[in-house]
């Protein structure tokens, strides 16, 4: 099949670039012939508060890349509609309702020559604002298929428009590879909190949560609430135990946050599809999540890591406190196992194509608007 994913890849950073660059790499090994439409500017930066692009790829880019969309210029949605009618198959990769707009352009150009399909990382997102459901709802109906990453994500399709939807669950895309530094003995009283920090993903919960003696480190980027994270760190007196790294952290870098840490700590209050979990065993260390989204799935608790409550301070504190019980970080660290990113991807890529292939037509006719 002539496959066109429509998405971000590098330069620009993130899971999503990534999932788009993999998921291309992974369609061509197929045998597809593959194209990505990417930007080059995706969105007006006072909707990304964060650095949207890096110097460094999180793994090899994709050879066939055309980065001509920009959100400033509607004339480019509809050529690219245009230049994709040739395609079989069209993936929107839907990371968030503010690419809504673009993506009717898009389809107004393509005037319903060949199947779309809408990749919904979030179907609505975990902060949401007023014009989240109406954008994808518009979208939604002008498209042939959906493919979701969860059931729960399925039905708020469904809820949203008469649209088919395909479930697979988000396959591993984990450029980085674990060099195995950590010395597996040694017992460093400290966790990792890594990623975007986000109030869905519950830090001020962990920073209460934290035992006594125990150390913190988090490292990535801030889309709000450094200045409250810092405040409520003074406030409890945790200076000296929280260390705080701000800001994007390359893929090279990764490995090195994980060499003296006994555990990846996700304290997610709600979630869908997340890497987290594979990301830390990957890197040889046992993870401690709450049983949100996908985390609790991917989490064998007890096994190559324990489970707490979301939201609740008092249930992540045992969890944490029975975690450092003499010789539990090291018996689950000894459960840990990296991924084998081969079979997820097989059959991630087999929903995809053949959703695509049984899908129906759209409830409405592809327009803008």
């Amino acid at each position: 099949m002539r496959i066109a994913i429509v998405g971000p890849t590098y330069p620009y950073k993130g899971g999503g670039a990534a999932h788009t660059t993999e998921l291309a790499h992974r369609l061509s090994a197929a045998g597809h012939d593959v194209v990505i439409e990417s930007w080059r500017a995706q969105y007006p930066s006072f909707l990304y508060p964060g650095q949207q692009t890096t110097d460094s790829p999180d793994g090899e880019p994709f050879g066939n890349v055309r980065r001509l969309l920009d959100w400033r210029r509607p004339d480019g949605w509809l050529a690219c509609g245009r230049r994709l009618r040739s395609a079989d198959l069209v993936v929107l990769a839907v990371l968030s309702p503010v690419q809504v707009p673009p993506y009717l352009g898009i389809l107004y150009g393509l005037r319903r020559r060949t199947k779309v399909v809408a990749l919904c990382h979030n179907v609505l997102p975990h902060e949401r604002k007023p014009y989240d459901v109406p954008l994808m709802r518009a979208l939604l109906r002008r498209v042939d298929g959906v493919l979701a990453h969860s059931q729960a994500q399925a039905e708020l399709a469904r809820g949203l428009a008469p649209v088919p939807v395909t479930v697979a669950q988000m396959a591993p895309h984990l450029p980085v590879k674990a060099e195995r530094r950590a010395e597996p003995g040694r017992l460093h009283r400290r966790l990792l909190f890594f990623g975007l920090v986000r109030p869905y993903k519950g830090l001020d919960v962990l920073v209460r949560a934290l035992p006594e003696g125990v150390a913190l480190r988090v490292a990535g980027e801030f889309w709000g609430g450094q200045a409250e994270t810092e405040a409520l760190v003074a406030e409890l007196g945790l200076g000296d135990r929280v260390e705080l790294r701000p800001g994007y952290v390359a893929a090279e870098d990764v490995p090195g946050l994980f060499e003296d840490v006994d555990a990846l700590v996700l304290p997610y209050r709600s979630g869908t599809a997340s890497q987290q979990v594979w990301l830390g065993h990957e890197q040889g260390v046992p993870v401690i999540a709450t049983r949100v989204g996908t985390l609790g799935d991917h989490v064998t608790d007890g096994v190559d890591g324990l489970l707490a409550e979301p939201g609740s301070v008092e249930s992540l504190r045992e969890v944490l406190t029975r975690f450092y019980a003499p010789g539990e970080p090291e018996r689950l660290r000894a459960g840990v196992r990296p991924v084998d990113p081969g079979p997820y991807w097989a059959a991630y890529v087999e929903a995809l194509v053949s959703g695509a292939s049984s899908a129906e037509g759209p409830a409405v006719p592809a327009a803008g608007g």
